[in-house]
């Protein structure tokens, strides 16, 4: 239980593609200069563990040392792939329920495997977890003062709704499929047409609650959005709002701590900050931020016990003098010490704006970004200038990819490891082809936006991966690639066309990795007539034409080269 201050109880690669403009852009991105950063692997102790070497499958958890990776328990690098699958209307969770709009069963699951996908981030929202029995701007919440228990919590709610939760959970593990565990918010509450806090922690301090005309995005303009947003940032209300968000969040990772299929958490879906202005037709709002507004996020992650320093200039940052002693992060990592942290930086930074999160003396954390751009329709979410809507999220890979150092602390050295948990949100083969490639050649996972439609109501049209036939969308082909799961060593190149199937990897191989290489080889999508696969430096163990390729490491080896193509050997 809690008190006011306490914790309740690399290297450039060779990419085609079907289009010259395509061609052009990626090799102008090659001739930047993006490399690989060197992954720093930790060594592998305890004792050693057997594994069927047939396969060489993820499993158990993931880990978040430092450095540019995310590594696994035997010494490997992983890159996860997969989907967004958020339900942002009442249940609130997507669950396995035939008929109902929010159903994901166990027939999703094995579609989004056979895509080699091997993680869902997986949409929780607050209102769905503390739903409370009150409406926006009660006095009892809204009232300016000392924060205290604001009285809504049931257990029995939160119990019946983490248990939809961990039933969803379990499917996805059943087909190998570990789950980000997202809490979800767009335009912060579904008083605004939006979804994420629940109506009893929405205080506007008279403003009316309004939704502004066009894209629901702009909203995000709205004053009494902004009112609410900022009496949460400040905690400055009786209602104690982050105080009961803290407690949300304890609740789901008491649930899940010792999950084997749960990847790390997603504190909060794009925050966002006080003071906008609308400026672009795709994404609504953009901002400058002054120091005071910049800090409001990170010290809900930290805590005002403890705050992280400024990236600005590296000062100790200033906390509202209402926020919880002791933040977010340190909350889920007292609760469970074994999954990472995925924290995102600002909303606006998808769109190239510098990160706005800085050093926080924090273990066992990712830097986690969604990448778009502002040359898509409103409507489909499609780009209406591919090469200028390429060339942006491009370059926010890459600053993201610059700045990951820079948040370094001592509790990691090295910096976080980098991960995109959003990016797509389009049909266009040509644009994923593009920003696939681009991830490839910096060495990053990703999860693109969305498995499905679900009624989205802060999305675009052309937003799903399954169209309403049941189909997939044109831009499976870029998606589902052959691509390392996880690597018995340091990658310094890893490439794949999806044209022609053509894949190469290269790495240095690292000797106290107790696993061999895991290689995802989409079959149905790319090689309908078999492929070939070849290893120099390597052995390959798998059976011919299996879609897990696994290659164990020689032992005099100092590269390793795994290449597939298309067609007999």
């Amino acid at each position: 239980m809690r008190g006011r201050a306490g914790v309740r109880g690399r290297r450039g690669l060779r990419v085609a593609t079907g289009a010259a403009v395509i061609v052009s852009l990626v090799a102008a991105g090659a001739a930047a200069g993006v490399l690989l950063a060197s992954p720093r692997v930790p060594p592998a102790s305890g004792p050693a563990v057997t594994e069927p070497l047939a396969r060489a499958p993820l499993r158990g958890p993931l880990l978040a040392a430092g450095g540019p990776d995310i590594t696994d328990r035997w010494g490997r690098v992983v890159y996860l792939h997969g989907v967004n699958a958020v339900y942002k209307l009442p249940p609130y969770v997507l669950s396995a329920d035939p008929g109902q709009p929010w159903n994901l069963d166990g027939e999703d699951a094995a579609r989004i495997a056979s895509l080699g996908f091997d993680v869902v981030r997986l949409g929780i929202v607050w209102q769905g977890i503390e739903p409370g029995t009150l409406g926006p701007n009660d006095p009892r919440i809204c009232t300016p003062g000392a924060p205290r228990d604001p009285m809504q919590w049931n257990q029995a709610a939160a119990d019946g709704y983490l248990d939809r939760v961990a039933a969803t959970v379990a499917t996805l593990g059943a087909h190998h499929i570990y789950t980000l565990l997202d809490m979800h918010q767009d335009v912060y509450s579904s008083a605004f047409g939006g979804e994420g806090a629940p109506p009893w922690a929405v205080c506007t301090g008279g403003a009316p609650i309004g939704r502004l005309p066009g894209r629901w995005s702009n909203t995000y303009a709205d004053p009494g959005l902004n009112a609410a947003v900022g009496h949460f940032w400040t905690n400055d209300v009786v209602g104690d709002l982050q105080g009961e968000y803290l407690r949300a969040w304890q609740a789901v990772a008491e649930r899940f701590r010792s999950d084997p299929w749960v990847v790390g958490y997603d504190p909060m879906n794009e925050p966002f900050t006080r003071a906008v202005v609308v400026t672009d037709p795709f994404t609504g709002p953009s901002t400058d931020f002054d120091p005071e507004v910049a800090q409001d996020l990170e010290c809900l992650y930290t805590g005002a016990a403890h705050p992280g320093r400024s990236e600005a200039d590296g000062s100790v940052l200033q906390c509202p003098p209402q926020d919880p002693a002791i933040g977010l992060i340190p909350t889920l990592e007292e609760t469970d010490p074994t999954h990472p942290v995925f924290f995102e930086p600002d909303i606006f930074t998808s769109r190239g704006r510098p990160n706005d999160v800085g050093p926080m003396d924090l273990p066992n954390l990712v830097f986690n970004f969604h990448d778009y751009c502002g040359y898509r329709s409103p409507v489909t979410g499609d780009p209406t200038d591919l090469v200028a809507c390429a060339r942006q999220e491009m370059q926010t890979m890459r600053l993201r990819v610059r700045e990951r150092a820079g948040i370094s602390s001592a509790a990691q050295p090295a910096g976080p490891p980098l991960f995109m948990s959003e990016f797509g949100a389009t049909t266009s083969e040509p644009l994923l082809a593009l920003l696939t490639a681009d991830a490839d050649r910096i060495g990053i996972g990703w999860i693109y936006w969305a498995w499905k439609y679900y009624d989205d109501p802060t999305g675009s049209s052309n937003e799903a991966l399954v169209l309403p036939s049941g189909a997939f969308s044109p831009g499976v082909r870029a998606l589902a690639r052959t691509y390392p799961m996880a690597v018995a060593g340091s990658p310094s190149s890893i490439s794949f066309d999806p044209d022609s199937g053509a894949f190469e990897l290269v790495y240095t191989p690292n000797p106290a990795a107790r696993a061999p290489t895991l290689v995802f080889v989409p079959v149905s999508v790319h090689y309908p007539h078999g492929y070939c696969a070849a290893a120099s430096g390597g052995t390959i163990l798998s059976a011919k034409g299996a879609t897990d390729l696994v290659v164990r490491n020689d032992p005099a080896a100092a590269t390793v080269v795994v290449t597939v193509r298309a067609g007999a050997c």
